[in-house]
């Protein structure tokens, strides 16, 4: 450490000597300087700042080549998806319409389905009360038959005696007799 300092220190001494120095002269040394530097930097970076600037442009017009790019491609598959969904949408409308009119159609075939058999279950319905209305008149004549069977019983046993009952069946065999000899 002590090196250092003692060479700054030397450095203040030199420029006292005259050989070697710091100008503070600002006016007499900085436009030179600035001038000698700007000429160098100029000079050789000139190239080097070119070639930075050129790259640069050449990076920025790939990008814009590759965007142009990419836009063009999204702008294709913009129009392939509009054409898709135009067609789903058609097809999606087909299939509406058709939907409605095959609705309205099972609509209309259930429909006439229970009307049918609405008509079937009447056609049942009025035949079974005619069934049970012809059985229900059976069975009151067949009631009304026998009561008045054995109402008649009743009254042939109370008024008939053994007389009457031989002439009876003496005149009924006549009967049969006679349709015998008619066939």
């Amino acid at each position: 450490m002590k090196n250092i300092t003692d060479s700054f220190l030397s450095l203040g001494y030199w420029s006292s000597a005259g050989s070697f120095g710091f100008n503070t002269d600002i006016l007499a040394t900085n436009p030179i300087n600035l001038s000698v530097v700007l000429g160098v930097l100029i000079f050789f970076g000139k190239g080097v700042l070119s070639h930075l600037l050129d790259n640069r442009k050449e990076r920025i017009l790939k990008t814009i080549r590759n965007s142009e790019e990419l836009r063009e491609g999204a702008i294709e598959q913009l129009d392939k998806a509009r054409v898709r969904l135009r067609k789903v949408e058609m097809e999606a409308d087909r299939f509406r319409v058709n939907g409605y009119s095959e609705i309205e159609r099972e609509k209309f075939n259930l429909i006439n389905s229970i009307y049918t058999t609405l008509e079937q279950l009447d056609n049942y319905k009025n035949e079974t009360i005619h069934f049970e209305q012809q059985r229900a008149i059976n069975e009151v004549r067949q009631r009304v038959f026998q009561q008045a069977l054995q109402g008649a019983l009743g009254t042939l046993n109370s008024c008939l005696n053994n007389e009457l009952h031989l002439r009876t069946i003496s005149a009924n065999i006549g009967m049969f007799g006679t349709m015998k000899e008619i066939k």
